[in-house]
């Protein structure tokens, strides 16, 4: 089989490379013609852990291209997947405007050669596959009439990668979910999956390697509209179980718990489970908020509140103030004050800076007067590109980030940040505040290190404070 993904993004070009190292003739579609060229050289336009190492194989085994010519791609296809961006508006409805586009391009290049498959693979509203045939119809109509009649079928596949291990998650998924209505569709994408799902296959590098015990996928095969829910239902539970464990979280400031031995007792739990039960300054990045936003809106169409969701997008904004809050209880006075970032992006192994705290930190703290300083071991070149008016001062080091400043905000829990020498940022610091909104710290760590040190949901370090706080 033959196949075309429209979007060179973490979801079209993850999907892309690893379709095609499971041995399928893949062409990558974008409209962006610099984004196109690069990767022709295999340089990855984005940092995701062991991608570069993925394009450099295919591009050697010579079943992977790229293309800005969408006709070609689908005239050769037997599957193309739409897996362009849907970012949020500003009433958070999704914008599928790159939908449209893209359906209306496929349908324009169909011919009545053979049967083919257009997928799904962008987050999109409930009911899309019927608005997406209908664009596909469109564009046929557009370009060849109204007697042409190619043969092709919509459904929905949709993905759920974690950015900073979206390979891993491509190639030994928790599930693959196919939404169909018509059993051709479901056949054809079972077929394609049938390495995924039967796990047979060479890991592509060491590591990747896969899951012990795993030995097949399950396979979720449902209507296209339970496919679209699946998607919405699994982001929004995701970030409600976040925005749970940081209520908790606060709760147990006040009343002198321990959020994290919380989390453990009641992780043992199989109905609750550990994951995603980490206290911190909350979830961010491309998926949950725009997700949350867009079934909010959907359920809104259909005169329903959605009470829960909201309080989830709602606990999150303030746990980000949260932390400034904690600043404010160390430092008295914001204005005048060095604050140092360590992590811009909003999860470690990704340069992902879409709706980062980092950046709600940086504007905050820069409107109450403080001089903030960040660094980050991967995101820095981005957050400059995108974000060139950003009011912060860039260094080159945990160690250069420290000097002279008067708190620390641990933003990113990158692993640099996890093994720092605590002894040597107090040294550093004119006064050793450091705000650990990831958790990374012991606090009889920081204790020992002479660090004044606020967690989230944990005692504060109060027997540092004095000397050098005014």
């Amino acid at each position: 089989m033959k196949v075309c993904v429209a979007g060179v993004g973490y979801v079209g070009l993850v999907t892309g490379t690893c379709l095609s190292y499971l041995g399928y003739e893949v062409t990558c579609v974008d409209i962006d013609s610099q984004k196109i060229e690069t990767l022709k050289q295999g340089i990855p336009t984005f940092y995701e852990p062991g991608l570069k190492e993925l394009l450099e194989i295919c591009l050697k085994k010579q079943n992977l291209s790229f293309s800005t010519d969408i006709k070609e791609a689908t005239v050769k296809a037997d599957i193309i997947f739409i897996a362009v961006g849907t970012p949020p508006e500003e009433n958070g409805e999704p914008n599928l405007q790159y939908v449209k586009d893209v359906s209306n391009s496929i349908g324009e290049a169909l011919d009545c050669n053979k049967l083919r498959v257009i997928i799904n693979k962008s987050t999109v509203p409930i009911g899309s596959g019927n608005w997406v045939e209908m664009l596909v119809n469109e564009g046929v109509q557009k370009a060849q009439g109204k007697d042409c009649h190619p043969d092709f079928l919509v459904a929905s596949n949709p993905e759920f990668l974690r950015e900073g291990s979206a390979i891993y998650d491509t190639l030994y998924p928790d599930r693959v979910v196919i939404g169909a209505n018509d059993e051709r569709a479901t056949s054809i994408l079972t077929r394609l999956y049938k390495p995924i799902l039967q796990q047979n296959f060479a890991p592509p590098i060491k590591e990747l390697t896969p899951p012990a015990g795993v030995n097949a996928v399950p396979l979720v095969v449902t209507d296209i509209t339970s496919a679209e829910m699946i998607k919405y239902a699994s982001n929004a539970f995701l970030a409600t179980k976040i925005s749970f464990i940081n209520e908790i979280a606060n709760i147990c400031e006040v009343v002198g718990a321990d959020v994290k031995q919380v989390a453990q007792g009641i992780g043992l739990d199989t109905r609750i489970g550990g994951k995603f039960l980490s206290a911190g300054i909350g979830w961010g990045g491309s998926c949950f908020g725009k997700d949350l936003s867009a079934i909010i809106s959907i359920a809104k169409e259909y005169d329903y509140q959605p009470e829960l969701l909201n309080s989830t997008i709602n606990v999150n904004l303030k746990q980000r103030h949260n932390i400034i809050r904690k600043l404010q209880s160390a430092l008295k006075i914001i204005k005048g004050r060095t604050i140092g970032l360590l992590g811009l992006s909003f999860k470690p192994n990704t340069d992902d800076l879409r709706d980062a705290p980092s950046l709600t930190l940086i504007n905050q703290l820069s409107k109450m007067g403080a001089k903030v300083k960040a660094y980050d071991p991967i995101a820095m070149d981005n957050c400059k590109k995108q974000y060139p008016d950003l009011d912060v001062c860039y260094e080159n080091s945990i160690h250069d980030l420290a000097k002279g400043c008067d708190a620390i905000i641990i933003v990113t829990e990158w692993d640099e940040f996890k093994y720092m020498e605590l002894s040597e940022l107090k040294t550093l610091m004119s006064i050793p505040v450091v705000i650990d909104s990831r958790n990374i710290i012991e606090p009889e760590a920081a204790e020992k290190a002479g660090l004044i040190h606020y967690p989230v949901g944990r005692a504060a370090n109060f027997k540092a404070i004095g000397a050098g706080v005014s």
